[in-house]
């Protein structure tokens, strides 16, 4: 027989707060739970290391959408990898723009960091955001 846990069980085991474990049984990523008499939920080991693929899978990043093609991938490992493959690369592509609109960011802040200023009225980032320039030649436009 195999042994059944709690939710509370489950996300000990999985890493995975409960109320995300609820939240991915809503979405679709993990089955409603069984029942127990007294109506509890009741996971197996296998909701275990589904928990734990689901969150590795958002540790990198990937969406509810992608990890339910992923998961599908996973439960039928005859089918070829071309699937998973295409989104490593769809997904590596946005997580390289996203470190250029960081590194955007970060020259931006750069600029604005060390205002001498003593008072609000002269203060770089304020400035900035405000599109004033008096003493600070900064482009936010970025």
């Amino acid at each position: 027989m195999t042994e059944e846990l709690t939710i509370g069980a489950l996300s000990s085991a999985s890493g995975v707060a409960i109320e995300t474990i609820r939240y991915y049984e809503k979405s679709g990523l993990l089955a409603k739970a069984k029942r127990s008499h007294n109506g509890y939920r009741r996971y197996s080991s296998a909701d275990t290391q589904r928990l734990r693929f689901i969150r590795r899978g958002r540790d990198l990043g990937f969406s509810i959408e992608e990890l339910k093609t992923l998961l599908q991938l996973a439960a039928h490992p005859e089918q070829p990898c071309a699937q998973a493959d295409e989104l490593v690369q769809n997904h590596l592509h946005e997580v390289k723009a996203k470190i250029r609109d960081l590194q955007a960011i970060q020259q931006v802040l750069e600029q604005l960091q060390g205002c001498n200023s003593h008072n609000a009225e002269h203060c770089r980032l304020l400035e900035a955001l405000d599109h004033r320039h008096c003493c600070t030649p900064v482009d936010l436009s970025c």
